[in-house]
């Protein structure tokens, strides 16, 4: 697939590139303390080795990797990406996506920049691809990401155990970890595109 930008008001989500490791870098390290259940490289050899292997899935259209920029600065404050992107026959477009990898530097957290970069992500998904299903998973422990996810209008199907690698400083290195699965359709997408926009509007008046 060829890359892509999305921009809003308060965060353009651009295609990551190798260059922006010593930036999220930066941003990644301003505070850690939410990364519990999150895969957020530790140094920037490590960034530059999380950044490679996610250009590296880009290339096989498996991923879709953005930074995320806030948009009155340009500065970096995170990542987050389209995963397991699943290809029907007959379709020259995505049937299914997973919105997921996704952190954001301390002083970008529960701002407007989440709502709308998941607005922008779920608008491409739904209105441009035209995919059926778009897929959201956290870790089963991390109450703060199931609660935000609930929140965007997606539904909770059940937990999938001992589904993907634990991650976080709260994680276990080499262990797997159960996953909280939620997801959205194409028929619920009017109504959750209306919720994101008010408490887009909503946060933005305040």
């Amino acid at each position: 697939m060829e890359r892509f930008t999305l921009s809003g008001h308060h965060v353009e989500l651009a295609p990551l590139a190798a260059a922006h490791a010593p930036a999220l870098q930066s941003a990644a390290d301003r505070d850690r303390s939410t990364y519990g259940h999150t895969i957020v490289p530790a140094d920037l050899a490590a960034m530059e080795a999380y950044i490679d292997g996610l250009l590296h899935d880009a290339e096989r259209d498996t991923v879709v990797p953005f930074v995320q920029l806030r948009a009155s600065d340009q500065s970096p404050v995170g990542c987050t990406r389209f995963m397991n992107v699943i290809w029907w026959p007959g379709r020259d477009r995505p049937a299914e996506v997973e919105i997921g990898g996704t952190w954001l530097a301390a002083d970008a957290q529960r701002s407007p920049i989440n709502t709308e970069a998941k607005l922008l992500l779920l608008t491409q998904a739904f209105e441009t691809w035209r995919v059926f299903r778009v897929a959201l998973c956290t870790d089963a422990a991390n109450t703060r990401s199931r609660d935000a996810i609930e929140r965007i209008g997606a539904s909770f199907e059940g937990i999938l155990r001992r589904h993907r690698p634990s991650a976080g400083y709260l994680g276990t290195p080499g262990e797997a970890r159960d996953s909280a699965m939620f997801s959205i359709t194409d028929h619920e997408w009017p109504a959750v595109r209306d919720r994101l926009r008010q408490k887009l509007d909503g946060s933005t008046r305040a």
